[in-house]
């Protein structure tokens, strides 16, 4: 797809950062070509989706995830606390049972553990695809080519990371939905069902998710373009799940509990996450001297 030729070569009509002259200097937008960002984004996956643990990342750990709390709450279907009643739960998270009934409580809080998993997957998948992405390419030999062409760095990082990305989001996505499909036959009370659909799991699934695979892809990007192995990016990146798993074990020890005012919080704080990162990664990547430092 990537065929060497006199414009792939380096030329005195491009800019340090391969643009033409003409185009230097307009807004980021102005001079992003969604058609080399297409074409970078369908080279990447016929690449990375040869990789086994990638497939084994997209495909099998989202089914996973959804299987879970499917099984969870057909365990705990008509399930009751000990007494009778919520004494058991944290305090916190009594708040967010409101009127329900004891057994609805009980499968609200065992369900609420999941949520971190949904808020998770964004995350790792994004780390496995995007620490092949660079550092994989200069395994293979294909990124010399990719560098010498006069595709922006603004076009490159963008279609790497969308690459990464909507594989991600997609797959959460659509194992939300899945799971919100099979929850009647798990006999899970109109109540739990009526939380699971309600704005904390909305916020946490489809906005907190793909900001976290933002904050994911731009981070292992980052990281894989100073490392010499996929591996290590992918570890190095992985330190981002950190916060997450902070959630989950700051709620099961009724430190904080998840609602909708702290997945407000949290989408604040990716938002600036988000940014930075970007910027960042923007101004770490180097392409002039990528190639010859890891020569």
């Amino acid at each position: 797809m990537w065929r060497r030729s006199a414009i792939c070569r380096r030329n005195p009509s491009f800019t340090g950062r391969y643009l033409p002259a003409n185009v230097a200097g307009r807004g980021v937008m102005a001079m992003l070509s969604f058609r080399h960002i297409r074409t970078i984004i369908d080279k990447e996956w016929a690449e990375v989706f040869k990789n086994k643990m990638v497939l084994f990342t997209i495909v099998l750990m989202p089914l996973l995830f959804t299987a879970l709390p499917l099984i969870m709450l057909y365990a705990t279907a008509g399930s009751t606390l000990p007494g009778g009643d919520m004494a058991d739960l944290p305090e916190l998270f009594l708040s967010v049972c409101g009127d329900m009934d004891s057994a609805s409580c009980m499968q609200v809080y065992v369900i609420n553990q999941f949520l971190i998993l949904y808020m998770m997957l964004p995350l790792i998948i994004p780390i496995t695809i995007a620490a092949y992405s660079i550092v994989g390419e200069k395994t293979t030999r294909s990124l010399e080519p990719l560098l010498a062409t006069p595709i922006s760095t603004e076009e490159l990082l963008t279609g790497k990371a969308l690459a990464a990305a909507i594989p991600a989001v997609g797959a959460t996505w659509l194992c939300f939905l899945i799971f919100q499909l099979l929850i009647p036959l798990t006999g899970a009370s109109q109540q739990v069902r009526a939380y699971v659909l309600g704005p904390t799991w909305l916020l946490g699934v489809l906005v907190v998710g793909p900001l976290m695979a933002i904050a994911a892809v731009n981070f292992a990007i980052m990281v894989s373009s100073r490392v010499n192995d996929p591996r290590i990016a992918e570890q190095m990146a992985a330190v981002l799940i950190v916060p997450v798993l902070a959630l989950l074990f700051g709620q099961v020890a009724g430190l904080l509990v998840i609602n909708q005012q702290l997945m407000l919080i949290v989408i604040t704080a990716l938002i600036v996450i988000d940014i930075f990162l970007i910027y960042l990664g923007a101004r770490l990547f180097q392409r002039e001297t990528i190639l010859t430092r890891w020569k």
